[in-house]
C-alpha cells in the first residue's frame, strides 16, 4: 500500500495544474456543503434558542396549533384566568407574537415581535448583550443581527406601525435567518396589533412538575379549545417545522455539490488512466500484483478528495466570518459533527470515483505495452 501511495503522489505531481484544479474544485464543493450545514445549524440555534431558554412546564396554544414558527394561535385573556384556576398551576405567563414592519434609518424590515410581561422570567429574550430588558410600553429590544443590519444602537428609535419605540436593549440567540425576534411589553404588542385582550400562547409553570400528567388532564377538562405541550414536545414541534421549510433545500444543494465533486474527480482519474494506459500495460507485463493498479487509482482519488476536504476546513472559518460581517443577518455555527460529516463525504466520493474507474483498468491489456 505504501508503494502504491508513493506512485500515486508521483503521478499527480507530473500534472501540477490538473492536480491543483481538481483539489481546488473539490475544496470549493466541500466548503459549500460545510457552509450549508453551518447555516442550517445557525438557523436551528436562532430559531429554537428562545423556546429552549423559556423553559416552561407547558406551552398552551390555540387548539390545532403546535408551534410558533409557522403556526397562528389566538387566545383571549380569559383562557389565562381559567388556567390560573386549575389546581397544580403555579404561574401563567402570556406572550403575544406579532409580525410587524420596523422602520429605522430609512430602511424597513419585518420583525417577529414577542410581547411579554416586564419583570416576568418567561417570554423575554434569551440574552441581552447590550442595554437592558423592556420595562414599560414604548420600549423595544432588538436582535443583534437586525440592529447591525439596520445601523441601530441602544438609545435609537424605530417606528413600528406608526408607533415610535425606543431601543433599550440588544439581544442574541434570536436570529431566525430570514427574520429576527424583537421584544416589547405585551400591552405594546397589543397596541401594534390593534386588538386588546388577546395573546398567542401561555407559558405555564406547575407547583410540582411530577404532577404534569394530572394537570394536563385537568386542563383538558376545565379549559376546552386549547392544546398543552411539554417543553420537549414544543421544541420538537418547532424543530420539525424549521426542518420542513429549510432542510430539503439544503439536502438538494448538498447533493448537487457532491455529484459535481464526484464528476470532476472521476473525469480527472479517467484522463490520468487514458494518458498512462501504455505505462499501466508495461506494469502488467512486468508482473505487478493484480491489486497494484486499483490501489494506485484509489490512492490518487483519496489524495485529491482529502486534500480538497482539508483545504475547505482551513478556509471555511475565515470565509464565514467575512460573510457574517457583510451580511449580519447570516448566522452560522460549525461543530465537530459537521466537520466529521464532510470528511466522511469526501472519502466516500473518492472511493466511489475510484470504483467507477476500475472499469477502465479492466480494459487495459498487457499486449498494449508492445504497440
Amino acid at each position: 500500500m505504501r508503494r502504491s501511495l508513493k506512485y500515486s503522489v508521483r503521478s499527480l505531481r507530473r500534472q501540477p495544474f490538473r492536480t491543483a484544479f481538481t483539489i481546488g474544485a473539490g475544496s470549493l464543493c466541500a466548503m459549500l456543503i460545510l457552509f450549508l450545514l453551518s447555516v442550517y445549524n445557525g438557523v436551528e440555534v436562532g430559531s429554537l434558542t428562545y423556546i429552549r431558554y423559556n423553559k416552561a412546564d407547558f406551552w398552551v396554544l390555540q387548539e390545532g396549533t403546535g408551534n410558533i414558527m409557522r403556526g397562528s394561535s389566538i387566545l383571549l385573556t380569559a383562557y389565562g384566568d381559567a388556567l390560573r384556576q386549575v389546581p397544580g398551576v403555579a404561574r401563567v405567563s402570556p406572550v403575544l407574537f406579532v409580525l410587524a414592519q420596523a422602520e429605522a434609518n430609512g430602511r424597513t424590515s419585518t420583525i417577529y415581535i414577542a410581547g411579554y410581561s416586564p419583570g416576568d422570567t418567561l417570554g423575554g429574550p434569551p440574552q441581552i448583550v447590550s442595554g437592558r430588558n423592556v420595562e414599560k410600553a414604548g420600549e423595544i429590544v432588538l436582535d443583534r443581527s437586525f440592529a447591525l443590519k439596520s445601523g441601530i444602537r441602544v438609545g435609537d428609535s424605530v417606528t413600528v406601525h406608526r408607533e415610535k419605540l425606543k431601543v433599550v436593549g440588544i439581544s442574541s440567540g434570536t436570529n431566525m435567518f430570514v427574520i429576527q425576534y424583537a421584544f416589547t411589553t405585551i400591552e405594546q404588542a397589543r397596541s401594534i396589533l390593534g386588538y386588546p385582550n388577546i395573546v398567542s400562547c401561555y407559558l405555564v409553570r406547575l407547583s410540582d412538575p411530577q404532577d404534569r400528567d394530572v394537570v394536563v388532564m385537568r386542563i383538558a377538562e376545565d379549559v376546552p379549545g386549547i392544546d398543552a405541550f411539554s417543553q420537549d414536545e414544543f421544541v420538537e414541534n418547532n424543530l420539525r417545522e424549521m426542518r420542513a421549510g429549510f432542510l430539503p433545500i439544503l439536502l438538494i444543494v448538498s447533493a448537487i455539490s457532491a455529484v459535481v465533486l464526484a464528476t470532476i474527480l472521476t473525469a480527472i482519474l479517467v484522463m490520468n488512466i487514458a494518458e498512462s494506459r501504455k505505462d499501466f500495460a508495461v506494469v502488467m507485463v512486468l508482473g505487478s500484483p493484480p491489486s497494484f493498479l486499483p490501489k494506485l487509482i484509489t490512492g490518487q482519488a483519496m489524495l485529491l478528495s482529502l486534500s480538497g476536504g482539508i483545504i475547505s476546513l482551513i478556509l471555511i472559518f475565515p470565509v464565514t466570518a467575512a460573510l457574517e460581517n457583510f451580511f449580519p443577518e447570516l448566522s452560522t455555527a460549525i461543530d465537530a459533527l459537521q466537520i466529521f460529516t464532510v470528511i466522511c463525504m469526501v472519502i466516500v466520493i473518492g472511493l466511489v470515483s475510484s470504483l467507477v474507474c476500475f472499469q477502465r483498468l479492466k480494459r487495459i491489456y498487457p499486449l498494449e505495452a508492445f504497440e
